[in-house]
């Protein structure tokens, strides 16, 4: 009766198996989100931690609908009027959110510096979501200091 049962549960689970990996739309990726008529940041951009070795810069905005793949994309230097470096993070879209958190990472950057910045995303194809922030700035810390933001 075992070998049965034993048999029984193996075939049921290869035809589960093979009807998975075989069922047209079951692995398909949806079509893009449809894009609100205007992306806008609801949210900071805001510095959220920075330490010797890693920065975060976080911002919200409504749900910019489209790829579900986006980048947070954030421009920086040491002066406002040269915002010539550029830092991205990727970030999957929640299409059941109305908001998108996004938080870029930015490791390395010198001790003791201050640094302006203004964000931006995009989809994962480039396309901008036609949104970017005023110039903002932070300081970073000192070596084995670590600064948590608001």
């Amino acid at each position: 009766m075992n070998r049965l049962v034993l048999a029984l549960a193996l075939t049921l689970t290869a035809a589960f198996v093979t009807l998975v990996h075989t069922t047209p739309g079951v692995a398909q990726i949806p079509p893009p989100a449809s894009k609100p008529q205007r992306v806008e940041i609801t949210q900071g951009p805001a510095l959220e931690m920075a330490s010797d070795d890693l920065t975060i810069i976080r911002w919200k905005t409504n749900n910019p609908g489209g790829t579900d793949v986006h980048f947070g994309v954030v421009h920086y230097g040491t002066d406002p009027k040269n915002l010539s470096q550029i830092a991205k993070s990727p970030i999957s879209i929640n299409r059941g959110h109305a908001e998108t958190t996004f938080r870029v990472r930015m490791p390395y950057l010198k001790p003791r510096t201050t640094y302006y910045y203004a964000v931006t995303s995009t989809g994962s194809d480039g396309t901008s979501d036609g949104v970017k922030s005023g110039v903002a700035k932070f300081t970073t810390p000192g070596t084995g200091e670590r600064i948590a933001g608001k």
